[in-house]
């Protein structure tokens, strides 16, 4: 083998050791994250290659952000890497004794590189990483929309609970009508013609004057009907109208991020395959395309199913056999949107035809008829196959095509 150099990654800097094909350790020291530090790199890789007539073997586990800035190095330099996700470096490097510091580490992943057979690292276009990019901020914001909604209700729950009963939780009329009526009491001396205004301003879509009045109507009598726990000129209802305006600005930035998404990928064949799939609209594709990255890094439809976790994880021992289920191990984003995938899939079979759908209806037809949640899974697994053919070779979904197929 060639010369090995290994890294153990932390904050700004990295532990390098180097081991020659002998398996003897040449080299151990630090390396700052800086443009000095990458420059004396630089060097020291070219200087390897020079002595060996070889590149030398790159390994280093992944540890998020920090290791961001060595593994870009790499890549502008087109120095080939094997990069390791923890859980592989753990089960690789484990040993029955042994001490945790940087540098053992860093000997402990060149002395295993020996040992095993590593992938090399594959490098994905700058196109994947902006994807990831923008679908973790969608994340981030949504999380911060659910956060803003739980103190949102527990705070409605004190000034005025009868508004989640005349308009829909999850409308733009229910959370700016709370920013102009956060309690009761603000309803009184308005008019009914100024409070039907107000409602048929609050709301994007085009309500019918007839429909407002209702509305209007309604929220007159919850209104008066309401006991409040907590008066009108309480710091809680502020509170009340400011979680509300903030839930509006964040349902916009998902929109501009879905947007942004959808600019980058429209002309690409991978979107295009995935919206052809009946049940898979536009935001979803966005999102598949930014956790399950290029898909032709993978060799065979198995290795999605693992980096997805949903690989059947089975236990066995003696005459004791534990039910199968999946693994989980994998990327816990993309499976929750490819399992509400499929659910929109199921809940559109009236409108469209999708063999996914039918093979849902075939697992629950069955004589030994499989649970929902079993079957959804199920359901998954042969999306990913679909999937994973048709970008390969460049193909749009067609029912009657997959059908003659199948």
């Amino acid at each position: 083998m060639n010369n090995v150099v290994a890294f153990d990654v932390s904050m700004g800097k990295s532990t390098m050791v180097v081991y020659d094909h002998n398996q003897h350790c040449r080299f151990e020291g630090e390396m700052e994250h800086t443009v000095t530090g990458f420059m004396w790199l630089k060097e020291k890789l070219d200087n390897l290659k020079e002595q060996s007539g070889r590149t030398p073997e790159i390994v280093f586990e992944a540890t998020g952000v920090y290791s961001q800035g060595l593994e870009r190095f790499l890549k502008e330099e087109c120095y080939p890497y094997k990069r390791l996700n923890p859980l592989q470096a753990k089960l690789q490097m484990a040993s029955m004794r042994r001490n945790k510091t940087d540098i053992s580490d860093a000997h402990e992943l060149a002395k295993s590189h020996f040992k095993v057979d590593r992938e090399e690292t594959y490098v994905q276009e700058a196109y994947f990483e902006q994807m990831r990019a923008l679908g973790r901020y969608y994340d981030d914001v949504e999380k911060e929309i659910q956060q803003y909604s739980n103190r949102l209700h527990a705070f409605l729950q004190l000034s005025f609970p009868a508004l989640e009963k005349v308009f829909s939780k999850r409308s733009v009329l229910f959370l700016n009508v709370i920013q102009l009526y956060p309690h009761p009491d603000c309803l009184k001396g308005q008019s009914k013609e100024v409070i039907t205004k107000h409602i048929k301003q609050a709301t994007y879509k085009h309500l019918s004057i007839h429909k407002a009045e209702e509305k209007t109507m309604e929220l007159l009598i919850a209104a008066e009907d309401t006991y409040p726990a907590i008066k009108q000129d309480d710091v809680r209802c502020l509170h009340l109208k400011e979680d509300a305006a903030r839930i509006v600005e964040l349902r916009q930035k998902k929109n501009e991020i879905i947007k942004q998404m959808v600019a980058l990928s429209k002309e690409r064949m991978d979107f295009q395959v995935l919206v052809s799939f009946p049940g898979i609209g536009v935001p979803t594709a966005v999102r598949l395309i930014a956790e399950l990255g290029d898909i032709r890094r993978f060799k065979n439809p198995k290795q999605v199913n693992a980096y997805a976790g949903i690989d059947i994880q089975r236990y066995q021992s003696g005459k004791l056999q534990y039910q199968d289920r999946i693994n989980k191990r994998g990327n816990r984003r993309l499976r929750k949107i490819l399992y509400f995938m499929v659910m929109s899939m199921i809940s559109l079979r009236q409108r469209t035809k999708n063999t996914i759908v039918d093979y849902y209806d075939h697992l629950k037809k069955q004589p030994q008829r499989k649970p929902h949640k079993v079957a959804v899974i199920a359901c998954v697994n042969k999306f990913l196959k679909v999937a994973f053919h048709l970008i390969q070779h460049r193909v749009l979904f067609d029912y009657e095509a997959a059908q003659t197929s199948s």
